[in-house]
């Protein structure tokens, strides 16, 4: 009886210490890593800041163009990537945003940020592609 009491307490403990990991995210790398190449925390992090300064010069790219008086051939095709890009890179910007002012970043935009990194590149680079061949 007691055996079996000792037994259940292990199991549940195991459980809560699987739970606690996996909520706090330190059970990723245990899962394949963190982003869809299952990178390194540290390499997904040198990714996401890629990303970030990435789909920034863009979108100051943009808005010099905008701002000049030279005509442009896509311009409606321009600016709708661009602000698909800004929608798919949201999570990533917030998160560079609240990062740079000192507040907090929960786990669940951690997350977010993790699971739209690679679409934010795509989204970015399809506006580059744009800039590049009006």
């Amino acid at each position: 009886m007691v055996s079996k009491s000792i037994n259940l307490v292990n199991c549940q403990s195991l459980i809560l210490v699987f739970i606690a990991a996996i909520l706090s995210g330190c059970a990723s790398p245990f899962f394949g890593g963190y982003g869809p190449k299952g990178q390194s925390r540290k390499d997904f992090a040198r990714y996401v800041e890629h990303v970030f300064r990435l789909q920034n010069n863009i979108t100051s790219r943009v808005m010099m163009m905008l701002e000049s008086e030279s005509e442009i051939k896509n311009h409606d095709a321009l600016l709708h990537a661009e602000q698909e890009m800004q929608k798919v890179c949201s999570p990533l910007n917030e998160y560079a945003s609240r990062d740079s002012e000192g507040l907090s970043v929960g786990l669940f935009l951690q997350r977010r940020v993790e699971s739209s990194a690679a679409d934010c590149e795509q989204a970015a680079q399809t506006v580059k592609s744009l800039l590049e061949h009006p």
